[in-house]
């Protein structure tokens, strides 16, 4: 068989592409995507990340496959996402305690904003306080009368730093204690206050909107200063008097380092049409989720300024690293 130069210097040229390279050039995706949860399942970030990959499966050649990456408040799946190949077939899901780590843990090994490539904010993820209905209290006044009373007797459960922050910043602006209960997941913590085992929660409306027909819970504030859509007749912390009380968080999807910048804009437009889709915004308001979608830009933008208000926070004091 005869080769002529012009191949061969093809050849040669293709052979000296570096390999992440010729992997992007290929078309996306050419095999299952892995997207990464860090937390566990049945909470609030994997309800939705396996509701995005069930709006894409129509529109792509490969699925996503949710993979449940849970412990160390995330760290553990984030730090595989870290260090996975740019090629758009391992992507991360995380909520913004992603970069609230820094702060809350004694280390990580990466760095939450550098060590990723952002491809879009996903969702709001405003935090509600949910109790059990057989609770002696039925407002957030009657829970911060009730735990002052009764000094160390109201936990209130959290799953990762931020629902754990606001937990406890509430409780310093009310001067009570209220002890923080930690939990893998949304849907675990949520199933033992339907069962009585645990007074309290900070969760998303994500886990806490399918246990709101048991008639075994109720919702006694939000953590924003407007209330939530999803439960418009619980009064915000503001209004119950815990004045300028406004936190919340997000879900948002990243990517491995040095992705080449036009694979995550193809990534993030697949998202994007998703989420534009009459059909799926239905279906995440059924399931509790405040869209809130913002392309790679604005998310680093988030993440950045998120970064700032934890640095001042930790130098305040109000957040200390776990031992």
């Amino acid at each position: 068989m005869t080769i002529s130069r012009r191949t061969l210097l093809l050849a040669a040229g293709s052979l000296a592409l570096p390999a992440p390279l010729l992997a992007q050039s290929a078309a996306w995706p050419s095999r299952p995507v892995r997207v990464i949860v860090p937390y566990a399942a049945s909470g609030g970030t994997d309800i939705l990340t396996r509701a995005l990959g069930e709006a894409l499966r129509p529109t792509l050649p490969q699925p996503f496959v949710v993979e449940n990456r849970a412990g160390a408040a995330g760290v553990i799946g984030s730090e595989v996402v870290a260090h996975a190949e740019p090629d758009g077939h391992t992507l991360l899901v995380v909520v913004s305690t992603h970069v609230m780590n820094r702060y809350h843990l004694p280390s990580l090994p990466y760095d939450p904003i550098r060590d990723f490539t952002p491809i879009a904010m996903l969702s709001r993820n405003t935090m509600v306080l949910a109790a059990g209905a057989n609770q002696p209290f039925d407002s957030l006044r009657g829970m911060i009368e009730y735990a002052r009373a009764n000094p160390g007797r109201v936990g209130a459960g959290s799953t990762e730093a931020l629902s754990s922050f606001v937990g406890q910043e509430l409780a310093r602006r009310a001067g009570v204690e209220i002890p923080d209960v930690a939990y893998r997941s949304g849907g675990q913590l949520m199933n033992d206050i339907v069962a009585g085992h645990l007074p309290t929660g900070w969760t998303s409306t994500v886990s806490a909107a399918p246990h709101m027909q048991t008639g075994r819970v109720r919702i006694l504030a939000v953590s924003t200063a407007q209330r939530s859509a999803f439960f418009p007749d619980v009064p915000t912390a503001a209004e119950q008097g815990v004045t300028e009380f406004d936190l919340s968080g997000w879900v948002a999807m990243l990517a491995p380092p040095r992705m080449d910048p036009a694979l995550a804009a193809t990534i993030a437009g697949t998202v994007q049409r998703a989420f534009e889709d009459p059909a799926f915004q239905q279906r995440i308001v059924t399931l509790g989720v405040e869209r809130d979608f913002r392309p790679a830009p604005a998310l680093l933008e988030a993440m950045q300024r998120d970064d700032r208000i934890w640095a001042a926070a930790a130098q305040a004091g109000h957040i200390r690293p776990q031992q």
